[in-house]
């Protein structure tokens, strides 16, 4: 890690956690984390790139996580990394009201896995998950954490078709994606269906198109 990003997340920390008590600093933590924008970007998805996040103001579960337990630390609370396997259609649900082609992109992405924290806090370890933005609330049918009260369960917001594996932070070195193209054009179109739920809820007007000429791509009309 760079001087200029340890300085970074130093100054961040300062910044989200001044003047508040242990309980209100770790929900502070939280709230800052979780609002981020939710969008997929692949390079962030790395246990040396994910502090990027914090220029960028965009980022997944992965860099949001890895991001959260640094923060989780540095107020002295034992933090762990889980991973739960899923299908990005499987909570079709969630899906029902996009455009049909998100629908069935995600249909067609294998298993992914998602990360999530968790955080030793009296004694217990609490599911603290930070992925999905308050704006987000928009969709209803979105499982977004509104508020947290620094000591329970938080809700996943996705459905694990297996157990949890459980990691040490030493260890997020082996969390590496494979990106193949066909999900950079899911993770595109997902990302993009994500800004409009935030700036018109669930009244999608974009409507995307797959173009195929060599290489595959996106693209759009609004």
């Amino acid at each position: 890690m760079s001087s200029d990003t340890a300085k970074l997340l130093d100054a961040t920390f300062r910044e989200w956690v001044q003047d508040q008590d242990p309980v209100r600093a770790r929900i502070a933590v939280f709230e800052k984390v979780r609002d981020i924008p939710y969008a997929v970007i692949p390079e962030l998805i790395d246990a040396r790139r994910y502090t990027k996040i914090l220029t960028l103001r965009r980022g997944s579960c992965t860099p949001k996580h890895f991001l959260l337990a640094d923060m989780f630390r540095r107020l002295g609370l034992l933090t762990l990394f889980t991973v739960y396997p899923f299908r990005w259609g499987e909570r079709s649900e969630i899906l029902e009201n996009y455009p049909p082609l998100l629908k069935e992109l995600a249909d067609k992405q294998p298993v992914g896995y998602h990360l999530a924290c968790k955080v030793e806090i009296e004694g217990r370890l609490v599911l603290v998950d930070a992925t999905l933005d308050k704006p987000l609330s928009k969709l209803e049918l979105l499982p977004v954490n509104l508020s947290w009260d620094g000591f329970s369960d938080t809700l996943l917001p996705m459905t694990p078709i297996g157990e949890e594996i459980t990691f040490h932070p030493l260890e997020a070195h082996v969390m590496k994606p494979v990106i193949t193209p066909e999900a950079l054009i899911f993770y595109d179109f997902l990302n993009r269906c994500m800004d409009e739920v935030r700036k018109n809820g669930t009244n999608l007007s974009f409507q995307p198109r797959i173009i195929v000429r060599g290489k595959l791509r996106l693209e759009s009309s609004v």
